[in-house]
C-alpha cells in the first residue's frame, strides 16, 4: 500500500480528531467548498441555459441564416420576390449540417377593433415551415395548418392579442397597404382566424409578428406562386453558423444576400458573450475563496500534528513524502466538499428545470423564467478544475513540513 496515503487515512479515521482543535475549522472549509460548488454550478448552468435559449428563440423567428435580396435594402417587409426554383435550394439542403431551409414573406400591417388597433408584420409561410419551436411557445389553442387551399387560420401572439382584447377564434381585422397606390385607393383587407395564441417571452419578436398563409402575402404582392420574399436556413450545431453562413454566402448568386442571426442581431448576441466572462470571474473568485480556507484548514492540520511530522523526520521520512501525506488529507476533505456541493447544487437546477421557481423580467432577459442546462460535460469539468486548483494553492503552505526540525517537535509530544 501507498506509504502516505495509508498514514493519511488513519488521520482521517482517527478518533481523536473528532474532538480536536482542527475540526470546526475543517468542516468550515468543507461548507466553503460545498458551497462555492454549488453556486459555481447554478452559474453555469442558468448562463449557458440563458445563451441557449435566447439562442434557439432567435432562431425561432428567423432562421440561423437569412437569403434575401440586396434590393430589400434591409427592410423588414419584403419588397423583391425570390423564386423557388433556383440551383441554390437543393444544394443548401443538401449541405451537411443543414437541417431545414423554407421560403417566407413578410408584409406590414395594422390590425383593429371596435376600440383599439395595432401595427403588426405578418409573416407568411407554407405548409413546409418549421413549426417545431413553437409547439414549445404554444400557449393556447393549435398550429395553423396550411396544407390544402388558402385559408384564414394565424398564429398570433398572447402579447397582440391582450392589447387587443383577442382570444381563440375571434376574427383578426388586418389593413394593408396596396403597393404603388394612389391616396385615395382602398387597403387589401383580411379577416384572419386566430386558431392559436403564442408566447414565446421575446417581447422584440411577440409584439411584431402575426404568422400566416404566405399565399395571401404572395396574392396581395402580385407575386408569382413559386415566388418568395426570403429563405431561412435552420443548421444543426450552432457554434458552426459563422462557416455554414460563410459556405451559403458562397453558394447563392450575386444578387442575393445571406445573414446570419449573430450579425444581425448582434447587439443581443455580444450581450450575451459578456455571460461568458461574467463566468469566469464568479468562478475564478469561489475557487480562491475556497482554496484560502483550505490552505487555512491544511495549517492547522498541520500545527496541530507537529509532534507527528518530528516523529516520521527521525525515522527518515523525507519531507515531500510527509507533504503528500496532508495533501491526501486535504484532497479528501474537498472530495467531501465537492460531494455535498453536486448534490445540493445539481438538485436545485433539476428543482428550478422542472418547477421554474426563479422567475426573470422578459422584458431585459427574454425569458420568464431562468433556463438551466445541465451538462454533465462541465459538472465533470467544474469538479476537477476545482480539484487541481485547489491542490495546487496548497502546495506552497505544505512547504512549512519542511521547516519544522524534529528535535522541536518531538520534545512537545
Amino acid at each position: 500500500m501507498n506509504f502516505e496515503y495509508f498514514i493519511a487515512k488513519r488521520l482521517v479515521k482517527g478518533k481523536e480528531d473528532k474532538s480536536s482543535i482542527s475540526t470546526p475549522i475543517v468542516k468550515i472549509a468543507i461548507f466553503a467548498i460545498a458551497i462555492g460548488m454549488v453556486m459555481m454550478l447554478i452559474t453555469v448552468a442558468t448562463s449557458v441555459g440563458l445563451q441557449r435559449k435566447i439562442r434557439e428563440k432567435v432562431a425561432a423567428f428567423n432562421g440561423h441564416v437569412l437569403i434575401s435580396s440586396f434590393d430589400n435594402n434591409s427592410s423588414v417587409e419584403s419588397l423583391v420576390p425570390i423564386s423557388l426554383g433556383q440551383n441554390f435550394f437543393s444544394d443548401i439542403e443538401e449541405l451537411e449540417g443543414v437541417e431545414h431551409i423554407q421560403g417566407v414573406a413578410t408584409k406590414m400591417g395594422l390590425i383593429r377593433t371596435e376600440l383599439d388597433f395595432e401595427g403588426i408584420v405578418v409573416k407568411g409561410v407554407d405548409k413546409d415551415y418549421n413549426w417545431n419551436y413553437f409547439k414549445e411557445y404554444l400557449v393556447e389553442g393549435r398550429l395553423p395548418n396550411y396544407e390544402g387551399k388558402l385559408n384564414e387560420e394565424i398564429l398570433l401572439s398572447s402579447h397582440i392579442a391582450n392589447r387587443l382584447g383577442l382570444t381563440i377564434g375571434d376574427k383578426a381585422i388586418t389593413y394593408f397597404l396596396k403597393k404603388n397606390a394612389v391616396s385615395n385607393s382602398k387597403p387589401f383587407i383580411r379577416a384572419f382566424k386566430i386558431v392559436g395564441i403564442y408566447n414565446s417571452g421575446f417581447l422584440e419578436f411577440d409584439k411584431t409578428f402575426l404568422f400566416a398563409d404566405i399565399r395571401h402575402v404572395i396574392k396581395m404582392n402580385k407575386w408569382a406562386p413559386d415566388e418568395v420574399g426570403s429563405f431561412e436556413v435552420f443548421i444543426d450545431n450552432f457554434d458552426e453558423i459563422d462557416q455554414q453562413g460563410q459556405i451559403i454566402y458562397e453558394r447563392i448568386p450575386s444578387t442575393l444576400d445571406s445573414q446570419t442571426i449573430t450579425l444581425k442581431y448582434m447587439t443581443i448576441f455580444e450581450w450575451l458573450k459578456l455571460f461568458d466572462l461574467n463566468v469566469i470571474g464568479i468562478i475564478g473568485i469561489i475557487i480562491l475563496v475556497a482554496g484560502i480556507n483550505m490552505i487555512t484548514a491544511l495549517l492547522v492540520l498541520i500545527l496541530e500534528k507537529t509532534p507527528m511530522i518530528g516523529i516520521l523526520k527521525a525515522l527518515g521520512t523525507n519531507d515531500w513524502s510527509i507533504r503528500k501525506v496532508f495533501l491526501y488529507n486535504a484532497a479528501y476533505l474537498i472530495l467531501i466538499g465537492l460531494f455535498w456541493g453536486n448534490l445540493i447544487g445539481i438538485g436545485v437546477l433539476f428543482v428550478q428545470q422542472k418547477y421554474g421557481l426563479l422567475e426573470l423580467n422578459p422584458e431585459t432577459y427574454y425569458v420568464s423564467t431562468a433556463p438551466v442546462y445541465i451538462d454533465i460535460s462541465f459538472v465533470l469539468l467544474l469538479n476537477l478544475g476545482t480539484m487541481m486548483l485547489c491542490l495546487l494553492m496548497l502546495l506552497i503552505p505544505s512547504y512549512i513540513i519542511s521547516k519544522i526540525a524534529p528535535t522541536k517537535s518531538i520534545r512537545f509530544q
